[in-house]
Order: C-alpha cells, then structure tokens, then sequence
C-alpha cells in the first residue's frame, strides 16, 4: 500500500446558483482522477469520498473511516467567465492545516487551472510525506469547447444518481457536447457508460444497448488508446455480450495496469480471479479496490461476493444483510443470499426471503430457478419436478441464460452428470455469460468428481497467466551523481541560505541546484533520510536558535524570529520545533 494516502472530499459550491454544484462537482472528480494517475499516492475513490458530501463529519472521523492520512477540502465559486478556487491539505492525525491556496482564473483556462492545481496539491504532499515521481502533466486539455465541457459535467452529475430517468437525460446531454465536439473522450466513455448502464438495468432493448456501448467505447480507443475505463467497459463487453472470458481478462489486466487507482478495474479484475478459481489473486485485487473505495457498495458487496465463493457462508450473508437493510432493492446481493442460505441447507429462510422480494426486482430466470434448486435440495419431489419442466422448457430459448445455468445446476443436484455435462456443452455454443458466472459455484460443486469437469473448465476460462513478480524500482541517480549533488545540496544550503525564502519549495530549490524536481526528492527521502519539509525546517529551526540567543534580538518576539527563518506561520514553527528539540521554543529558550 503506498505510504501517503489522501481522500478529495467534495469541493463545496459557492456560486450563487445552487445549481452550480455539477460544477463544483465536477472540478472535485477531476482532481481526484488526476491525482490517481501518480502510482505511489493512494486516493479514495470518487464514490467513497462523495458519501460525506454535505455532512458536518469531523476530518479525524472522515480519515478513520476512509482510512487515509490526508483530506483535501475546497470550494468553487463561479460567476459568468470567471472562477475562483480554494484548497487546503489537511493532516488528519492533529488537524494540522499545512497548505492552503486560492486560484482567480478565466473559466477558459479550465482544464490548466485543474492541472495547476493538481501538480501543486501532488508537490506539497511529496514535501510533506516522502517521495514520488510526479509527471510534467496531470491533467491534459480535454476540449476547445467550455459548452461541451460543462454539458459533460452536467451529464456526469445526472449518471451519478444511477437511476434511469436521469441516466437517459444524461445520455441527451453527452449527446449534445458530442454534436458540438466529436472527440471529447469523457463524454465518448461517459455515454457508453450509461447505455450499458440501460441495458443491465433492462430499461433498454439488450443488444441495441450494448452495440451503442461498444461503439462510443471504440471510439474513445481510437483517440486514446491508452484510456483505461475505455478498457474497463470492453472487459465488460466481453463478458456480458461475448461470454468470451479470456479476452474480459486481457482489457480488465490493461485497465489496471494503465491505472491501478481505478477501482472499478480491481474490482472487476477480482470478479475474474474469483470465478476461475484463483482466490489468493483475487483478494489481492478486492484488497486494493477495498483502499481506493471502502464506502462503495459495489466493492463491498464483491467482498460478500469473495466469502461467499470461498464457502464462507456466514461471513457473506453478515456483509449481505447490512446491505440490504441499507438497500432492499440491491439485486446482486439479494441473489447471492439466497444462494448463500441454499449452501448451508437453509431453503426455508432463502424461499421466505425471495417471497419478500420487491415486487418486479427478480429476474424471471432467477425467479424461478432458486424455488427450483431448493426444492431439489429439500427433495421434495413434486415441488421439484413441477419447477424442473418448466425450467427445462423455458431453457429451450438461446437466450434464457440465466435458465441454462440454472438448469445445469439443477442437473449436478439432481447427480445427473450426462445431463449437466450435455447442456454445458449447448450452453458455451450459446455464449451464455450467465454460465461463466454459475460455472465453478457451489453447487455445482458434485460435477468436480467428474473427469469432463476440467475440460470445461479450460473451455470456459482458459489459463490464466501467473502474476508476474514487481519489478524493484531503479534509484533516479547513480551513486557517484548522488553523492556529488548530495555534497552540493549541502553546501548550497550554507553558504545560499535558501530556507530563509518562506515560498521555498522542493521544485524551486531543484531549480537552483540544477536538478529535475523528481530526482531531487528521491535524493532527500533516499540518501538524506528526510522529506522536503524535514530537511528545510531542521535549517529553519537552527538559524532560529543563532538568532534567539542573540542579545541582540532580544527585542523581537519568537514568532517573530521564526519568520525571520524562514517559517510563515506560528503553527508550523511550533510543530516543527518541538518535534525537532522535543520541548516548546520557550522551554528551549529557557533552558539556555
């Protein structure tokens, strides 16, 4: 897990149009995405961070619970062509406020203000935190077009609410700033996200749904190749349309490799692990996607999801319970309790529990296919006959997946292998998704007696390849160009003083020495042994010493002898002191 961790709560919008807030919105999301692109800096997802959107939380609360070090809070104002930003980084442990800054921009320069802002953020953590490399560049320019760009963020802010009424208003909206700019990728992505989104939820034709989905997604990769939730959304194609899962593996890996802060990726990437078989690397994958968004329902509900395959029932149903209470209409986990309920013989709690579903939630296929397997599993024998006719007549239909894998379970129960190994072999020829997920479940846990289980195993999933070892990182320098700019750092901070500038940074003072910012941090944290802020105000603090001991600054107030030094407030002068000498300047002074 990387050492400095940061959670961008929303930036509060100022402007005096409540509806402004997709804007504020907006701004905050696109710093979080641009902060997630540096490897070693772990940000918390959008969706964890948003969850204390207008809640008065206390900052050590907010970092307890998302587990970070650091929270960025701000706030956006906007009237006509202008834009004012603030944003303070705030140490969560002591609510130490070490860094705040304010932007007056033109609304035209957008997208260079967000990139300002990002790669000042990302500075004044290295300097506070330790080391790691930052790019030229965070944020690129998106669009000539402002119209399209906040079209873009008027749609994102409707996907966000996740239901279809605003999801198909957000459609309109992309679909306006793609007629007035054709190539704007987060609008490309974004659409292809919510027609997917229609389909799923079923309040789409299927196949019209997601040919939309695939073509706005191909589009993206055709003008950034590298853009990972373009990735992301064929891994999902290729799961859920093509049933092809070697492929879900091959975008799902490059989605994470292109971005590891991606949430979205890890998760799904574990899904896939997880399937096939391989546990240890999919709790790697739920690990990672559990620190970036520890509050989002969907990782937490593929925890449930993990107990649940590695037959840790109890678990799974103690995670599926909350969310349900939380939300009675999360389908996902409705289903796996049930099928939790049926793996430690609980049929009577699992039909109840269905009964009460809400009304419309469950699939047909499901819907009848649980009742199913529990009767089987009761062997209650006219019950079960009754539902296996009309699950192996409604299963006659290419696309009744969700029967298809159902009856193939019902067939491994039932101990009729030929059976269950007859209709797998129709059910692969179907490209039945449904089938890759049921597959290597529980229940059909009877069918892995059988010599044909491993051959359709390979067939539905493949090998997947080991997971290469990290390879270590190189030093930035050499030892014989470390140890000369060691030498000349050190003697430039005698003989130059340059700590006694209060504006000093790590990248100005890379500058001076003639050295690229990045290597110059790696120097400090790595041969030094100290951050930006530790090595500067160790020199701070002893020229504050020369001059407090000196009859002749007898006159001026100790705070004012520390802005003297280099220091530009009393809080961090403090802070810095006593960590340092262990006592208050005054005791210090006092013990001279």
């Amino acid at each position: 897990m990387p050492a400095t961790t940061i959670a961008v709560l929303p930036f509060v919008n100022m402007s005096s149009n409540p509806e402004n807030e997709y804007f504020s919105d907006g701004i905050t999301e696109e710093i979080i995405n641009a902060l997630a692109k540096i490897e070693s800096l772990q940000v918390t997802s959008r969706t964890s961070s948003f969850f204390f959107k207008g809640k008065a939380a206390p900052i050590k609360e907010v970092a307890e619970t998302l587990d970070v070090s650091v929270i960025l809070e701000g706030s956006v104002r906007s009237a006509g062509k202008m834009v004012r930003i603030t944003a303070q980084l705030i140490q969560a442990e002591d609510d130490f406020h070490f860094w705040s800054e304010t932007w007056d921009r033109k609304l035209e320069n957008i997208f260079e203000i967000q990139d300002e802002i990002s790669l000042l953020i990302a500075e004044k953590l290295r300097e506070q935190y330790g080391h790691f490399e930052i790019a030229e560049h965070l944020v690129e320019k998106q669009t000539e077009s402002i119209d399209a760009y906040e079209y873009s963020l008027k749609a994102k802010f409707l996907l966000n609410k996740w239901n279809p009424d605003d999801v198909k208003k957000a459609i309109e909206l992309w679909s306006k700033a793609l007629a007035i700019d054709p190539n704007h990728i987060p609008s490309l992505t974004g659409i292809a996200d919510a027609y997917g989104f229609l389909g799923v939820t079923q309040n789409m034709p299927y196949e019209e749904a997601w040919t939309k989905t695939s073509e706005y997604t191909n589009k993206a990769l055709e003008l950034d190749p590298g853009n990972a939730p373009a990735h992301y959304q064929l891994a999902n194609i290729s799961f859920f349309v093509k049933a092809d899962f070697q492929e879900a593996y091959k975008y799902a890996q490059r989605s994470v490799a292109l971005q590891p802060n991606y949430p979205e990726a890890q998760q799904f990437l574990a899904f896939l692990y997880l399937i096939s078989g391989d546990k240890k690397q999919a709790w790697e994958h739920l690990e990672r996607a559990l620190e970036i968004d520890p509050l989002n329902e969907e990782t937490i509900f593929y925890k449930a999801y993990y107990h649940h395959t590695a037959g840790e029932f109890e678990e799974a149903l103690d995670i599926l319970n909350q969310r349900l209470e939380k939300n009675p209409q999360n389908l996902p986990a409705l289903i796996t309790k049930c099928y939790s309920l049926l793996n430690i013989n609980r049929q009577d709690e699992a039909l109840a529990f269905l009964d009460q579903a809400p009304e419309g939630l469950v699939p047909p296929g499901d819907a009848l296919g649980i009742p199913c397997l529990a009767h089987i599993i009761s062997k209650d024998k006219t019950q079960s006959d009754l539902c296996f006719e009309e699950l192996l007549k409604q299963a006659e239909n290419p696309m009744a997946f969700q029967q298809h894998a159902y009856l193939i379970q019902a067939y491994a129960l039932k101990e009729e292998y030929d059976n269950a190994f007859e209709w797998l072999e129709k059910a692969i020829a179907m490209k039945s998704p449904i089938l890759l997920l049921s597959f290597s479940g529980s229940l059909n846990s009877n069918l892995r007696k059988d010599e044909r289980y491993p051959v359709f195993h390979s067939k539905l999933y493949g090998q997947l390849p080991k997971a290469k070892p990290e390879k270590e990182k190189t030093a930035l320098l050499d030892d014989k160009t470390a140890t000369n700019y060691s030498n000349s750092l050190l003697t430039y901070m005698v003989e130059e003083q340059p700590y006694l500038s209060p504006d000093l940074s790590l990248r100005s003072l890379a500058e001076r020495i003639e050295i690229h910012p990045n290597q110059l941090s790696w120097l400090l944290n790595d041969r030094l042994g100290k951050n930006f802020n530790q090595f500067i105000n160790h020199y701070r603090v002893e020229h504050f010493k020369s001059l407090a001991i000196d009859e002749a600054n007898s006159h001026i107030s100790l705070i004012g002898l520390a802005y003297e030094s280099g220091f530009n407030s009393k809080t961090v002068f403090n802070t810095y002191f006593k960590k340092e000498v262990e006592m208050t300047p005054k005791e210090w002074l006092k013990a001279q």
